[in-house]
């Protein structure tokens, strides 16, 4: 009996896999680079110890350390194992993602992956592949836009480990990144990216600010550096948020009895408009002046931004005003409300 269940239980995982050979063959993929990245990690107490390390490194090793004591102390995130563990990327890129989305809808394609969901993004640890599956979105008619990721959250599921991309990073955008991880540990919502990757930028850029102010001062340079980053990026998203607006309204006004050529033409003229608007957007700093130089944007950029940007002013004007700016009551509340 033993023996005809085993057969039995066999010949369905083998159907299976047959059935969704794609969804599988991506899963072992992904298993794959990740166990890669999980097995060569680091304790990051060896890496102190490490006489060769440079000293300049450790001491972004130890501030990850205090980020993320008062990301849990202060913030009321999760207690997490992540980030005791150093992964070095010998100076190269090792995960990308694919966005697509409709040419002429700001809709965007998404994938749907078991236990955690829909996402409207794709990772890659092969670049290979990645390029094989924007080709074949391009054939199907999307627009596409590659990134490379410099820090992503296994939800716990996994410890994650510090990157060595990571220690490039200032003060400011360092615990932002892990202020915005952590987020995603503590609170991700099945089938929900945008308001997802939405409160994790939220909290990572306010967390970051606290975090500054309770490290270094309020007069410090550090801090009075990364709020006149945020200031351009504010303006920055602001600018897209509104671009993003214009490009759906011409959008709606066309059926599907528009000539395909107006629309392409449509479309063309539109993004124009955006990337010479940009110049009318008065920057504190370099980092967003010339973002257009030598990139086109089409509807997979905006259908990114998005995701990670629609909604900040609905969570600002929540935590302000509901929440009196008090991240531990506002966490409580997110928790009690979806169930965590």
């Amino acid at each position: 009996m033993w023996k005809k269940l085993s057969l039995a239980i066999l010949f369905i995982i083998i159907v299976l896999a047959i059935w969704q050979y794609e969804l599988v063959s991506y899963g072992l993929m992904q298993a794959k680079g990740q166990w890669n990245i999980t097995f060569n990690a680091q304790p990051i107490q060896e890496i102190l110890a490490d006489a060769d390390f440079p000293d300049s490194l450790k001491n972004k090793l130890l501030l990850i350390q205090e980020i993320k004591k008062f990301a849990i102390d202060s913030l009321g995130l999760n207690a997490s194992g992540s980030y005791e563990k150093f992964y070095d990327q010998g100076g190269k890129p090792i995960l990308w993602t694919i966005t697509a989305c409709e040419p002429y809808r700001l809709v965007a394609k998404e994938w749907e992956f078991p236990l955690i969901g829909k996402f409207s993004y794709k990772g890659f640890f092969d670049k290979e592949k990645l390029k094989i599956e924007e080709n074949a979105l391009i054939a199907q008619g999307f627009d596409t836009e590659i990134d490379e990721v410099s820090a992503w959250s296994t939800l716990g599921y996994l410890n994650d480990p510090v990157l060595s991309s990571m220690l490039k990073r200032k003060e400011g955008s360092l615990a932002n990144l892990i202020i915005h991880e952590l987020t995603h540990g503590t609170l991700f919502i099945d089938d929900d990216l945008t308001y997802n990757e939405n409160l994790a930028n939220f909290v990572g850029n306010q967390g970051a600010i606290r975090f500054l102010r309770y490290k270094y001062g309020e007069g410090s340079p550090e801090l009075k550096t990364y709020l006149a980053h945020q200031s351009d990026r504010a303006k920055m998203n602001h600018f897209l948020l509104q671009s993003a607006k214009k490009l759906d309204s011409l959008y709606q006004t066309w059926s599907e009895n528009t000539p395909i050529e107006e629309k392409k033409q449509g479309k063309d003229n539109m993004i124009s408009h955006i990337v010479h608007a940009l110049d009318t957007v008065s920057f504190e700093g370099g980092a967003y002046k010339d973002y257009f130089k030598d990139y086109r944007p089409n509807n997979a950029f905006f259908i990114g931004f998005l995701t990670y940007n629609e909604k900040q002013n609905a969570f600002e004007e929540e935590f302000r005003e509901v929440f009196k700016g008090d991240f531990k009551r506002y966490f409580a509340y997110l928790k009690e409300k979806y169930g965590d």
